[in-house]
């Protein structure tokens, strides 16, 4: 799958972030999402999101799942994720439906806060990319968005609904 310039932004970026698809398998995820479960990349890609949520949590996810098939988003969800040498963190979900042309659900644009590391630090630097990220997007759109194919569009649309999503957010009461 290539990488647009508007899935660039989320290479590096300081968010866990993961696509999936309308049947909750990992299609794709950045560097934060793998480090931060201990697995890289390639382990984490065409499993399914119950891999990274201990039993006892796969309710919420599913719960999380309903609700985002009933709205097309989902947010503030807490939920409990489970890294590969078994130590849990409760982590907020975020999702926004990524959609082709004819506004058929192809997957979600997700991210999740850890949130013991929401501190006064990292909520900065979580604002201050969202910030830049929506720039980039706004700069995206201006310059190459007319030129791009069906897919791209699709891609940059959903990215769009996500970081305008995201920053709406009042990270500071995620403390």
């Amino acid at each position: 799958m290539s990488q647009t310039e508007a899935r660039k932004t989320l290479k590096d970026a300081p968010i866990m972030w993961r696509r999936i698809n309308s049947i909750g398998m990992i299609l794709d995820c950045n560097s934060t999402y793998a480090a931060n479960l201990g697995y890289a990349k390639s382990e984490i890609l065409g499993k399914p999101i119950f891999e990274h949520v201990p039993k006892d949590s796969w309710g919420i996810m599913n719960d999380s799942l309903k609700i985002w098939f009933e709205t097309g988003k989902v947010t503030d969800k807490k939920i409990t994720f489970v890294r590969q040498d078994e130590t849990t963190f409760l982590g907020l979900l975020q999702a926004t439906s990524l959609y082709d042309e004819n506004r058929n659900v192809l997957g979600s644009n997700t991210v999740i806060f850890d949130l013991t590391q929401m501190e006064e630090e990292n909520i900065k630097k979580y604002e201050t990319f969202f910030i830049e990220t929506n720039q980039r997007l706004d700069k995206i759109k201006e310059k190459e968005y007319d030129q791009m194919d069906k897919n791209s569009k699709s891609e940059y649309d959903g990215l769009k609904e996500m970081f305008q999503m995201l920053s709406e957010i009042d990270l500071k009461k995620l403390k």
